[in-house]
């Protein structure tokens, strides 16, 4: 059995990138460590906190028990601050991610992935899916805290541009409302930092089957009810269609070669 260790910038990324592929390497009996580089200050606010609580009190108690339903053994907080989308002035913040030296940040997790004797991590794609400041900033961080602990095996997490194209038009043939009420949302349309959402297919290595745990992904998901927007959207979703979507996770392998195919973190 082995190590698995997942990074990721704020909470609830861990539920939508790779929730399926932590209950998965629990269920065959390796062990799962979640790493997350903020507390996701600058997300949606709920109306219900509670005198005293912070948004970031809330997301932290939201991804513990999201990790109680993945069976995460291990939770670290990098202890960085959420920068914000693409020209925020968050992203200038002295205590920022985004801003964090990468020697610093990368020291930092290697040290968990030394103490944990990590024999996978993963990370983002090279734009961290959408272009969010964080996102990019933790594909940086984690390859080179890879680089440092030795970590053998790293995966890019990112979404597969072309099967989302694919399921919107179905889904657009069917009738079948499969966006977020209000929002004519295209993949292949400009995301965050001006790239296209995810990656091509033609890209990606290794198309990681999690059916057998969706139902855990979406429980993990919906643990982060504060963020309606994203948590609202993904657990709303029909059962089915929810599955058909969402029922395989996609990644890029450091050093593997090309056409994607169906495979596992650990083989």
């Amino acid at each position: 059995m082995g190590t698995l260790v997942c990074f990721h910038a704020h909470p609830d990324d861990e539920s939508i990138a790779t929730g399926g592929t932590l209950a998965r390497a629990k269920a065959e009996g390796h062990r799962t460590v979640l790493v997350v580089a903020t507390g996701g200050d600058h997300g949606e606010v709920p109306a219900d906190l509670g005198p005293g609580e912070s948004l970031v009190d809330r997301r932290r108690a939201e991804t513990e028990r999201s990790c109680a339903v993945l069976g995460v053994d291990r939770l670290v907080w990098l202890g960085y601050a959420d920068s914000g989308m693409t020209g925020w002035a968050q992203n200038g913040h002295d205590d920022a991610f985004h801003q964090a030296p990468l020697e610093e940040a990368a020291a930092r997790l290697a040290a968990v992935l030394m103490e944990e004797r990590a024999d996978v991590l993963t990370t983002y794609d090279w734009h961290g899916g959408y272009g969010h400041p964080d996102h990019i900033k933790v594909h940086h961080v984690g390859h080179r805290a890879a680089e440092i602990a030795g970590t053998p095996d790293v995966f890019e997490s990112t979404m597969n541009r072309d099967a989302m194209v694919r399921f919107f038009k179905m889904a657009k043939e069917m009738g079948v409302a499969a966006e977020p009420e209000g929002e004519d949302w295209d993949p292949e349309g400009p995301a965050d930092d001006g790239n296209p959402f995810g990656t091509p297919e033609v890209e990606l290595t290794h198309a990681v089957d999690i059916a057998a745990w969706v139902d855990a992904k979406r429980a993990s998901i919906r643990c982060h009810a504060s963020q309606i927007t994203d948590a609202g959207f993904f657990s709303q979703m029909p059962d089915d269609i929810f599955a058909m979507v969402f029922g395989t996770e996609y990644f890029i392998r450091r050093g593997a070669s090309h056409p994607m195919r169906v495979g596992w973190l650990f083989e």
